[in-house]
């Protein structure tokens, strides 16, 4: 296994751009080492960013994340972070099921206005407009 990754090899391995490694570092998700100018980050870090943006699909936010993450080399390490993940996962997917309930909804709404939107133009001889629609 590689011993360091340049920022070059992970911004293409994982289609992020730089800045976006260095807002990560800035905010103390992965910690490069440097040599000169150049940073240089460890299989840890790599995997760190791996999980940052499996993260960020899922629709945590980087205070989570970084939540998470910190828990595995701490106590109560890693039964402690699987815990707090499937807490999380739990809360992220019910807030998920609640948006498409919400959208259900409103979905359903759409259909009842436009059915009576339609019937009033029928009522009013437009029908020839009702088929450019």
């Amino acid at each position: 296994m590689q011993r360091y990754f340049t920022i070059t090899q992970l911004t293409l391995e994982f289609d992020i751009t730089t800045r976006t490694l260095r807002f990560y570092e800035a905010q103390g998700l992965v910690s490069p080492t440097r040599r000169g100018r150049q940073r240089l980050y460890t299989p840890g870090d790599r995997t760190r960013i791996k999980l940052i943006l499996r993260g960020k699909r899922l629709g945590f936010s980087l205070n989570e994340i970084k939540e998470m993450i910190e828990m595995y080399g701490s106590a109560p390490g890693e039964a402690g972070q699987l815990r707090l993940f499937l807490d999380k996962i739990a809360a992220r997917r019910e807030e998920l099921l609640e948006k498409q309930r919400d959208i259900e909804l409103t979905l359903l709404e759409l259909d009842e206005v436009e059915a009576g939107a339609r019937s009033r133009m029928a009522e009013l001889g437009t029908s020839s407009v009702l088929e450019k629609v």
